[in-house]
């Protein structure tokens, strides 16, 4: 039996003057959420990097009695930081029941030109993992960065640049307060911090 075709559960967060477009690979199924918004898995730490960076507290958008991250402030922090989010993928399909990247079919990639005219204060994008950044580059025709590294290309004569972040999921391999120094260094390039 083939495995049900997905289609993405938010729509793209695109707020006025957004200097940068995060850009994860797809939201975990529904049951792994703890909010309806981008990263809502409770154990991604996503969310606890950018409190340790902007707070210096990796639990500044997380309600620990509830187990859930606090949608409301992220999203006025975005908003006022100028942080667009969306994903590189719109339709996928699972081919393990769980949220690895690893065994995520791209069904439809993400229109992201679309995306980018409707920001066009945007001057960089960014992959939050292994995936995103193939489906992006693949997208673009353009070759993948280092992790933690970006280059340069152009979007319809805006100079932009693609950053290549390590994914903020707990599989990867590297200790939090690493992975918050590398974000650190990508939102001080861009003016954010």
């Amino acid at each position: 039996m083939a495995a049900e075709i997905e289609r993405h559960p938010f729509e793209p967060f695109l707020p006025e003057g957004a200097k940068v477009l995060m850009l994860g690979s797809f939201p975990p199924q529904p049951k792994r959420w703890s909010m309806e918004f981008y990263y809502p898995n409770f154990i991604n730490d996503f969310w606890r990097i950018v409190g340790l960076i902007f707070f210096e507290d990796k639990d500044r958008f997380v309600d620990l009695a509830a187990k859930k991250f606090k949608l409301q402030e992220i999203k006025e922090f975005c908003t006022e930081k100028g942080i667009a989010m969306y994903d590189t993928a719109t339709v996928v399909r699972r081919l393990k029941d769980n949220a690895s990247d690893k065994f995520l079919e791209v069904v439809e990639p993400t229109d992201i030109p679309a995306l980018l005219r409707q920001i066009p204060e945007c001057v960089a994008v960014v992959v939050t993992g292994e995936k995103a950044s193939q489906t992006l580059c693949a997208a673009f025709g353009t070759e993948a960065p280092a992790v933690g590294d970006f280059s340069e290309f152009t979007f319809e004569s805006r100079p932009m640049r693609l950053y290549r972040m390590p994914s903020t999921s707990r599989a990867y391999p590297l200790p939090l307060q690493k992975k918050a120094d590398a974000y650190r260094r990508l939102f001080s390039c861009l003016g954010i911090v």
